[in-house]
């Protein structure tokens, strides 16, 4: 198949000049979610097998809305207090989880990870949206936090991820100052509670398919041939 790639970033979409209708991606998540990284490598693996277009749309999830935004402590810290999980423990879960973000070609860096708040991170997504740039966004922010030791919870300091891929610096400032996005972020959340999303990732294909979590690629080009077959039945 002939395939190009949209936009900037990667796995923005993919096109196969034989499918002309997009096949609609909903994708609920977080900056700070490890599985949600993960599970944006394996959803962009599964569409580059899938011969068609697909349009995504990033939208907000808070795992912890009340993390301070200059937490005093590590993640460990903050997960062993949140969770009452023995230190030792969860340093195992996140070496874990960093051996499986390795295979999908990510390096987290759980020492320098700054936890904080993420709901500027989410307003800063919104407003990248309505410039044409979300995705961009979406991937400086996963990797400002994991790989980076970024950051992302700051207006200054995500002021400055906006701008390095192309955004407005003293725009970003004004909107998250002003939350002008904060009704977006909140309708985000509102529809995930709708629909019964208890953790993320969570992708919606085509207003029509629910995937849960960071599963393989052939899931989600499974799924997505099975949208684009239902698509071409109706026509």
């Amino acid at each position: 198949m002939n395939v190009r790639v949209l936009g900037n970033s990667r796995g923005v979409a993919l096109v196969a000049s034989n499918v002309s209708e997009p096949i609609k991606v909903d994708i609920w998540s977080d900056v700070q979610c490890p599985w949600c990284y993960i599970g944006k490598r394996k959803f962009e693996a599964g569409v580059a097998e899938f011969d068609g277009e697909v349009e995504v749309e990033y939208h907000s999830f808070e795992l912890a809305p009340d993390t301070p935004v200059d937490f005093d402590g590590t993640p460990v810290d903050y997960l062993s207090q949140r969770k009452g999980i023995p230190l030792d423990q969860v340093e195992k879960m996140l070496e874990n989880v960093t051996g499986i973000a390795a295979d999908v070609g990510l390096d987290y860096h759980y020492e320098d990870v700054h936890q904080t708040n993420t709901v500027k991170s989410h307003e800063l997504l919104h407003y990248a949206k309505s410039q044409g740039r979300q995705l961009d966004m979406k991937e400086r922010l996963l990797k400002a936090y994991f790989v980076d030791g970024r950051h992302v919870g700051r207006v200054e300091d995500l002021a400055d991820l906006g701008a390095e891929i192309g955004l407005d610096r003293a725009e970003i400032v004004r909107v998250l100052t002003a939350n002008t996005y904060l009704a977006d972020v909140k309708a985000d959340v509102a529809q995930a509670q709708a629909y019964g999303i208890q953790g993320v990732p969570f992708f919606v294909i085509d207003g029509k398919y629910g995937v849960s979590g960071a599963q393989d690629p052939t899931a989600f080009t499974g799924v997505l041939e099975q949208a684009r077959l239902e698509k071409e039945e109706v026509r």
